[in-house]
């Protein structure tokens, strides 16, 4: 099967060119200087040409609570471009097959947890990543619409919890929160800090996955692609503190300091915990501890960011 994968470079696109499976496939991952997303002609002349069996939308503009605040115009106004030309120049070339990576940003930040596929704008936005959360949903309504006019065209959602593993980016600006708290972290304890501030009270509560494990249900979703439901939530089932997250991030560098609370930084949700029951029902989990977890994304900051 030839498969085009948007976002290579990215964590989710390099965790699952690096699965044991991927060599089954031929993937095609251009660069941004062979395919720019942001340019509908570039798009469809790329997908024309190579005419793939199955598109994968991995590729994203992407952050933590400090990016989202500050730059909410590029979230919104890049991802849906890319995630619309995507879709849509693959309509237009007729592949019929498409896997769509959303995020659950999407879902409303009063919605009752654990959060259900139904529940896509059926409230408030959380207002921290709302122009991310409007793109993402967009392209999810666009795929609903484009199988619901002609039932040929199978464009399915994924739709992830929280993600860390390797690849992933470890700059406090731009990285989501378990990469920015192993970069903290491993510096207060290099530096000899003798305490690490934490946003918030601590007690709000989020799911993270391993992007291997990610990666691992894009290949069972390929091979099972006829059950995959229009939309499936994947994810743990189960979340931790962020004060758990700190407090295991800790154990795993061997830090001893203590930490210290800024009630005056936004933390985003009270919670954010995603609904497995249509992934149970498929039959696929995942397999990584968080301990495991974050033991492998620290050895990946060791020794490959902090040697780039």
């Amino acid at each position: 099967m030839k498969i085009i994968l948007t976002g290579h470079t990215g964590m989710v696109g390099q965790n699952i060119l690096h699965h044991i499976k991927t060599s089954e496939y031929t993937f095609l991952t251009p660069t941004r200087s062979e395919l720019n997303l942001e340019k509908w002609q570039e798009v469809d002349a790329y997908i024309k040409t190579h005419e793939p069996e199955l598109v994968i939308h991995a590729a994203g503009m992407v952050g933590g609570i400090q990016a989202n605040i500050a730059n909410p115009v590029d979230f919104l106004v890049k991802n849906l471009d890319m995630g619309r030309n995507i879709i849509l120049a693959a309509q237009k070339n007729a592949v019929k097959s498409l896997i769509n990576l959303s995020s659950s940003c999407m879902y409303p930040r009063l919605a009752q947890n654990p959060l259900k596929e139904e529940y896509i704008l059926k409230g408030e936005l959380e207002p921290t990543n709302e122009g991310y959360a409007l793109a993402k949903i967009v392209t999810t309504r666009l795929c609903e619409y484009i199988t619901r006019e002609n039932k040929t065209f199978q464009y399915k959602t994924v739709i992830p919890c929280n993600l860390y593993g390797r690849y992933d980016k470890f700059s406090p600006k731009h990285s989501h929160m378990i990469p920015a708290v192993i970069k903290k972290i491993h510096e207060a304890k290099v530096n000899n800090e003798a305490e690490v501030e934490i946003w918030g009270d601590g007690k709000a509560r989020r799911e993270f996955m391993y992007a291997e494990d990610l990666a691992d249900f894009i290949f069972y979703a390929i091979e099972n692609f006829e059950d995959l439901p229009q939309n499936i939530n994947v994810g743990l089932g189960k979340d931790c503190s962020i004060n758990e997250y700190y407090k295991t991030i800790a154990e795993v560098i061997g830090y001893e300091g203590k930490f210290v609370h800024d009630t005056t930084k936004p933390v985003g949700m009270q919670q954010k915990l995603i609904d497995n029951t249509k992934l149970n029902t498929l039959g696929w989990r995942a397999k990584t501890s968080l301990k495991e977890g974050i033991s492998e994304t620290y050895e990946f900051y060791k020794n490959v960011v902090l040697n780039d």
